[in-house]
C-alpha cells in the first residue's frame, strides 16, 4: 500500500493471539496517559493501547508508536472484553484521535483474506501461534515431514486447483516447535512446466511432451503474477517493493501486509511465480534467520542417530522433501541436508541458484558450489568427494549424525532390489545369518548399470556387519528409509558423495 513515510513503521511480531506484546510507558503526559488500557490476552501477554473501535466482535486498538491494530474480542481476558463493552456504552468523551488512521491491512477481516486466496488458512488473528497440524489439517493438505522438532505439509494441486486467482503447482506449510513458521506457494515455474517426470519411481518411467517452450512459460509466468497481484491489492492496496532472502537467494518482492502477516510475492525470470508468507518481522529483517549454534545442532545431530540392537546405525527425525512429479532431487535432497542442520531452504529457490535445466534437472556440483558462502555463512561447511563408495568413509560422517548425499544410477533393478530388501528386513528373526546372506550378495555386486537414469539420494545409516547402507529418497512417503548392501551400490554409484557439515 502508498502510505505516507509517516506510516511506514515496523511491522509488529505477533504473539498468543494478538500482537508484538511491549509494554508502551506514558511518556506523553497523565492527560495522554489516561487514554490507554493495558490489555490482556487469554495467554496472559499485555500490550498498553488505546481503545479506538469496537464493532462484529472486533476491537480496533492503536499503540503509541502509531500502529494500528484489528484483532478477535474473544483473544482477550475476560476483564478486558468487560472492559470493552463499558468503553461502548460510554466512549470517553474527549478521546483524541488515533495517532495514524487506520490502515486498510488492518481493517481487513480475516474472513476476507480466506475468501481472497480461497482457502481457510486463518483461524483467528494469528497463524504463527497456531498449530501447523490442525492448519493443514484445516486445508487438507497432506503430511510431507515430521520429526521431533519441525514438520512440514505438502499438496501438489491438481489444474483446476487456485489460490488467490492463479494455479498454484506446489503449497507447503512449514512449523517448527509446534508453531506454524511459514507458508510457500509456487505458481508457474520452469520445473512444473517442463517437467519430465513422474512421481517416485515412476519419475524415470512416465514422461510428458514439453509444452509451448520458454516463450510459453513466459506467458504463464506474467499471467499468474499479474492476477496474484491484481488480487492482493483490490484487498489490500497497493504493494511495497522490498528485498527478501539472502546471498545467492536474496530477491525482489512484492509485500503486502495484514495484521503481522506479510504475503510477499516473487518473479524470478524464466524460473517461477511464488507467493511467500511470512511473519511480518521477518519480513521487516528481509527474510535473514538467526544463526543456530554449532553446539545445539551438534548435540542435535547426535541425538538422533540410533543405535540398534541388530547392529544398524541411523540417523531418524530426518525431514522428508516431495520432489513432485519434476526432476528436482537435487535441490529436494539439498534443502532436506539444509533444514536437518538448521538452515531454512526452499527447493524451487535452490533449483534457481543451481541454474537447472528445462524440466528441473540440476548438477549437484553447481548447486553446491553456487551455495557455497551462504552456508559458510551460516556456519556450516560443504564437503565433496569424488571416490568409490566405501562403508569406512560414510561412517566418519554417519557416526557424528550427519547425512551423506550420494548419486547413483536408479535403475529398475537397484529399485525393485532396495524395496523388497526393506520389506524382509522387518520381518527378520536370524539376524545371524541374515548378515551372513548380505555379505555374499554384497561381494557379487550383481547389479547392471544405465545410465540414462541419475539421482541422488542420501544415505543416512549403515550395518557394518552386514555391509549394508540405509538410503532416503526424496520422494515422500514410502522412501524414507530403504537398504541396500554396499557392493550393489557400489556398482550403481557415480562415485560422488556431498555432505554439509558442521
Amino acid at each position: 500500500m502508498n502510505t505516507p513515510p509517516s506510516f511506514r513503521l515496523a511491522r509488529p511480531i505477533i504473539l498468543s493471539g494478538i500482537l508484538t506484546l511491549m509494554l508502551f510507558r506514558g511518556a506523553n503526559g497523565s492527560e495522554d496517559a489516561a487514554n490507554y488500557h493495558t490489555f490482556t490476552n487469554t495467554s496472559g501477554r499485555s500490550v498498553e493501547a488505546r481503545l479506538e473501535k469496537a464493532e462484529g466482535g472486533e476491537v480496533t486498538i492503536s499503540v503509541r508508536s502509531g500502529q494500528v491494530y484489528v484483532i478477535p474480542l474473544d483473544s482477550l481476558s475476560a476483564e478486558d472484553q468487560a472492559y470493552v463493552q463499558e468503553w461502548k456504552q460510554h466512549p470517553p468523551a474527549s478521546s483524541p484521535a488515533p495517532a495514524v488512521a487506520a490502515s486498510v491491512t488492518s481493517e481487513v477481516s480475516l474472513d476476507k483474506v480466506n475468501e481472497l486466496l480461497g482457502h481457510p488458512l486463518f483461524a483467528d488473528g494469528n497463524l504463527w501461534e497456531n498449530d501447523p497440524a490442525a492448519v493443514a489439517k484445516r486445508l487438507k493438505w497432506p503430511e510431507e515431514s515430521k520429526t521431533t522438532y519441525s514438520s512440514s505439509y505438502r499438496k501438489y494441486a491438481g489444474k483446476d486447483d487456485r489460490l488467490a486467482g492463479a494455479r498454484p503447482y506446489s503449497l507447503a506449510l512449514y512449523g517448527e516447535d509446534g508453531k506454524v513458521t511459514n507458508v510457500s506457494i509456487v505458481f508457474a515455474n520452469k520445473g512444473d512446466y517442463f517437467g519430465a517426470a513422474g512421481r517416485g519411481e515412476a519419475h524415470f518411467i512416465e514422461g510428458k511432451k514439453v509444452p509451448g517452450g520458454i516463450e510459453g512459460l513466459r506467458q504463464v509466468m506474467k499471467n499468474d503474477a499479474g492476477i496474484l497481484s491484481s488480487t492482493f491489492t483490490s484487498l489490500l492496496g497497493e504493494p511495497e517493493q522490498q528485498k527478501f532472502g539472502e546471498g545467492e537467494s536474496r530477491r525482489w518482492v512484492d509485500r503486502w501486509d495484514w495484521n503481522g502477516h506479510a504475503f510477499l510475492l516473487s518473479q524470478a525470470e524464466d524460473e517461477y511465480v511464488s507467493l511467500s508468507i511470512e511473519p511480518a518481522s521477518v519480513a521487516d529483517n528481509r527474510g535473514q534467520v538467526s544463526r543456530q549454534s554449532d553446539a545445539e545442532i551438534r548435540e542435535r545431530a547426535h541425538g538422533n542417530l540410533e543405535k540398534r540392537e541388530n547392529g544398524d546405525v541411523v540417523i531418524t527425525n530426518f525431514p522428508m522433501v516431495d520432489q513432485g512429479p519434476k526432476g528436482y532431487c537435487v535441490p529436494a535432497t539439498v534443502e532436506r541436508c539444509l533444514r536437518y542442520l538448521g538452515v531454512p531452504a526452499d527447493m524451487y529457490l535452490l533449483a534457481m541458484t543451481g541454474n537447472s535445466n528445462l524440466g528441473g534437472g540440476t548438477n549437484p556440483m553447481e548447486l553446491l558450489a553456487a551455495i557455497s558462502t551462504d552456508v559458510k555463512r551460516k556456519g556450516r561447511d560443504i564437503d565433496i568427494m569424488e571416490k568409490e563408495l566405501k562403508l569406512r568413509d560414510l561412517a566418519r560422517y554417519l557416526d557424528d549424525g550427519i547425512p551423506v548425499m550420494w548419486t547413483l544410477q536408479s535403475t529398475q533393478q537397484f529399485n525393485q532390489i532396495a524395496n523388497q530388501r526393506t520389506k524382509e528386513r522387518k520381518t527378520v528373526t536370524d539376524w545371524a545369518a541374515w548378515k551372513e546372506r548380505m555379505r555374499e550378495i554384497s561381494k557379487e555386486g550383481a547389479m547392471v548399470k544405465d545410465y540414462g537414469r541419475g539421482h541422488i539420494v542420501i544415505i543416512i545409516g549403515y550395518n557394518e556387519e552386514s555391509d549394508e547402507i540405509a538410503f532416503s529418497d526424496s520422494w515422500g512417503k514410502g522412501y524414507e528409509e530403504r537398504w541396500i548392501t554396499i557392493g550393489e551400490a557400489a556398482v550403481v554409484s557415480e562415485n560422488f558423495l556431498a555432505v554439509i557439515d558442521l
